[in-house]
């Protein structure tokens, strides 16, 4: 590029924790960061450059936005196309492409998406309405999705049997296959726009049932060299067919029998990755910013067994936020706290993570098990 990283202003698309420890990493590159967020005490608003809070689906705001900056990039899909569409069109680089956006904010289009390029995938079905459920013939149990705003665990249900239906959603959605799966897996995927690719190493995650997010992670992964390439090479496959520019999740089954079924794709640092931070010689918000100024990408691999835990707010806890047993989990030889900067905890809302690295993976589960009885967000 013409100017360096340090001379350009990075606009972000919310100022959640996403972009708050994006904005931790860009400033060991002296990167100026604007930041758009409706919420006034959003996370990234004490850290940024410049903060402004404003509406990131609303067309005018975004636009008006984006035209301070040099590059703009997302920490939530959630955000106004067109107006990142008429921002490409007078020259400004978004990252990743609006295009990608759009397919990625529907669920729907992203199954036929990995159904025309040949991308394992759960076989599902697309349907307009509730009534839909009750004149299609696909077999009982199933998975309900919303098509459009669903993020963690909001719009997806399991529907059993025909009482569920009455409770199901009336928005467009898709149905899929209820996938017996072994484990939850991911891999994460760095494109800059010269082509160039690094995957990091797979990881294995652990869903709260209830809330239908991540709470535990674990890298690397003890499967089998074989599926770990399988599930790195459909990640390369994906981020090549998308020829998408910056970091992309791709959230992946392993099922019983050992094959790989895509579930769903992010195209942004995630929640997958946080243990990078400590656990990989480069992080995946550094990556993503090698990324989208088109640099050489980093070394990917992992310095340490390393296992993350999401800092979820207890249930019945609601109001100024509490971190009950934090010098405890604290006096523990590598562990490392993130607090997002969240003034205000509700059940099952993202407070922070917890990374453990240790030499020992078992000895990195028992303390990250330690530390999940231990440390409670209360109010």
């Amino acid at each position: 590029m013409a100017k360096q990283i340090s001379e350009l202003k990075l606009g972000i698309l919310g100022g959640g924790q996403l972009g708050r420890m994006l904005i931790q990493e860009a400033i060991n590159y002296n990167l100026t960061t604007l930041v758009l967020d409706p919420d006034p005490d959003a996370p990234c608003k004490s850290i940024a450059n410049k903060f402004e809070c404003g509406s990131i689906t609303d067309f005018d705001t975004v636009y008006n936005f984006g035209k301070k900056a040099d590059i703009i990039t997302i920490e939530i899909e959630k955000v106004n196309i067109e107006a990142l569409e008429q921002l490409e069109k007078e020259g400004k680089m978004v990252f990743p492409q609006s295009r990608v956006i759009r397919l990625i904010q529907d669920k729907g289009v992203q199954k036929q998406f990995f159904k025309e390029n040949g991308i394992p995938t759960a076989p599902f079905q697309l349907v307009s309405s509730a009534a839909d459920l009750t004149n299609g013939n696909f077999p009982f149990p199933y998975i309900l999705k919303q098509r459009k705003d669903g993020y963690d665990g909001k719009g997806v249900m399991k529907i059993s049997n025909l009482a569920d239906v009455d409770n199901a959603f009336e928005a467009p959605s898709l149905i899929e296959e209820l996938v017996d799966f072994d484990k939850e897996i991911a891999v994460i995927v760095a494109r800059n726009t010269n082509g160039d690719m690094k995957t990091f190493p797979m990881v294995e995650m652990e869903f709260n049932a209830e809330a239908n997010l991540v709470e535990f992670l674990i890298s690397p992964s003890t499967y089998p060299d074989d599926i770990q390439q399988r599930a790195e090479k459909i990640a390369t496959d994906i981020a090549s067919a998308l020829n998408v520019t910056g970091i992309l999740a791709v959230e992946m089954f392993v099922t019983k029998n050992g094959e790989i079924l895509v579930n769903e794709l992010a195209p942004r640092p995630h929640n997958s990755g946080h243990q990078t931070i400590e656990g990989n010689y480069v992080s995946q918000f550094e990556q993503h910013l090698r990324s989208i100024f088109n640099l050489p990408l980093g070394d990917t691999r992992s310095i340490s067994n390393a296992v993350m835990i999401n800092l979820l707010g207890e249930k019945g806890h609601d109001g100024l936020a509490k971190y009950d047993g934090l010098e405890k989990i604290m006096a523990i030889d590598g562990v490392y706290v993130h607090l997002y900067g969240k003034k205000y905890t509700k059940p099952f809302r993202k407070m922070g993570h917890i990374t453990i690295v240790d030499q020992n993976r078992d000895h990195a589960i028992e303390k990250a098990r330690y530390i999940q009885q231990t440390l409670k967000v209360i109010s």
